[in-house]
């Protein structure tokens, strides 16, 4: 039905219901819904295959199946032309081996000389000669940190700005010494700290060792540190545990037995944590302000005196002997778990050195009176008198030389009464007086009486314990 401009198409939409729609055409426009092919199949009276009718199939075709749903091979991309290779004669890649072997060419130039490698032997002779010379002037560095230098650079710092207290100069090679060990013990991994160490001394006439681990080690040096931090009057780390003596060794036991399960990684901070308060309540003490539980035994450092079992020591070399102990029980930490670790400062050493000097004298008499020596006193000498002496030199880094009276403790060494001269390097003495080597092994350079040199070395030895 037409009227004017105006057309009214109907058809029935799915639901049989006839609706209308207008499509309004006026001259000079197009149509709004967009121009009809009369050839589209969707279109009525087209020709085409579809019907718009209910029922027929949809006016968009469905989209094509993709290649690789098909099964057919793929088109293969366009190749794209890359730089054609570097092609030298053979007198320019033989100039070049030079710079191979430093790798100093360019990438087309590398690959050049490796290509020309393959199949000319003199020139693959001369590249092996080339790089292994480069290998002699780079030699391999490791990439562990120097354990000093975190000693060096406190050093600095507190050169720069000294402390509001410093650390006594009797002080410092323990605080460095806890310092190291406990930068080694910030490097190792968990599983290592059950690594197993044995512990080495001497003991009478031969060697003795005690096994434990890493973590054993460290409780060993908790337990006996405490015996410092007793005498300055602080807590005893054992707590109640009580030990048979007040030995280094009976309290080590006593701690390992009260532990219900052997030490761990947690030991590392009640032990760094002891010696932070050690040298700190130390330098309190030196600067005339000590912890009040240690009034009543002399706040001096020269008067307060550290009880060992069996002797006792003045609290400057107590806290000698034990940076000695802790550098002692690092390089066996170190050695159990494969970790570089050098000797202390030589200042520090040089110290360490003049206390074991020091109790060599004791140390003789003592074996004398155990029926362990084999070169007895034989003149007595009043004290602060001279007496016989035995020049002890110490090489290296740290070295000196000393006079050790031979016939009695309170005598005084004398150049005139030499009888024998023994030189040691200062790591192999200290190595001796740790027990971790014999005397009979002991690479000393010796000269006159056989017999008391054997003693003064065995001494030595000696003066190690757990």
């Amino acid at each position: 039905m037409t009227e004017g401009n105006d057309r009214f198409e109907s058809f029935d939409d799915e639901d049989g219901n006839r609706d209308r729609y207008e499509d309004r055409y006026e001259d000079g426009h197009e149509d709004p819904r967009g121009s009809r092919d009369p050839r589209d199949p969707g279109l009525p009276g087209s020709g085409g295959d579809a019907e718009p009718g209910p029922g027929g199939p949809p006016r968009i075709p469905p989209p094509r199946a993709s290649v690789e749903d098909t099964g057919l091979a793929l088109p293969e991309p366009a190749a794209t032309p890359g730089p054609a290779p570097l092609v030298l004669e053979h007198r320019i890649l033989k100039s070049l081996l030079g710079a191979w072997a430093l790798a100093a060419c360019s990438a087309d130039e590398t690959t050049a000389v490796e290509e020309h490698l393959g199949h000319c032997g003199s020139c693959a002779d001369e590249a092996l000669r080339l790089r292994e010379a480069v290998g002699l002037l780079h030699p391999a560095e490791s990439l562990d940190l120097d354990p000093t230098l975190r000693t060096r650079v406190l050093t600095s710092c507190l050169d720069r700005r000294p402390p509001r207290i410093p650390v006594p100069e009797w002080a410092a090679p323990y605080d460095a010494e806890t310092a190291r060990l406990d930068a080694l013990l910030q490097d190792i991994g968990g599983s290592e700290w059950h690594a197993p160490v044995r512990l080495r001394w001497f003991e009478g006439d031969g060697p003795t060792s005690r096994r434990t681990t890493v973590a054993g080690v460290i409780a060993h040096l908790l337990s006996v540190d405490g015996l410092v931090a007793v005498a300055l009057g602080l807590d005893d780390p054992l707590g109640g545990t009580a030990a048979e003596r007040p030995t280094p060794q009976e309290r080590t036991e006593a701690y390992w037995r009260a532990s219900n399960v052997p030490p761990t990684r947690s030991v590392r901070r009640p032990w760094r944590e002891q010696s932070h308060t050690i040298v700190r309540t130390a330098s309190f003490v030196e600067g005339g302000a000590p912890h009040a539980r240690a009034v009543e035994r002399g706040a001096d450092s020269g008067l307060l005196t550290v009880a060992y079992g069996g002797f006792e020591l003045p609290l400057s070399d107590s806290l000698l002997d034990r940076a000695f102990e802790t550098w002692v029980h690092a390089g066996d930490i170190a050695d159990a778990v494969d970790y570089p670790y050098e000797p202390p400062a030589p200042r520090h050493l040089h110290r360490m050195i003049d206390l074991a000097a020091r109790m060599l004298p004791v140390s003789l008499a003592e074996r004398r009176r155990a029926g362990l020596s084999a070169a007895p006193a034989r003149h007595l000498v009043t004290a602060g008198a001279p007496g016989r002496s035995l020049r002890l030199e110490i090489e290296g880094s740290g070295g000196g030389e000393w006079l050790i009276p031979l016939d009695s403790p309170g005598a005084v060494g004398s150049a005139e009464r030499e009888v024998a001269h023994v030189a040691l390097d200062g790591v192999e003495f200290c190595r001796l007086a740790a027990g971790h080597v014999s005397p009979e092994e002991a690479a000393a350079g010796q000269d006159g009486d056989r017999e008391v040199i054997r003693d003064v070395l065995f001494a030595a030895a000696s003066l190690s314990r757990m």
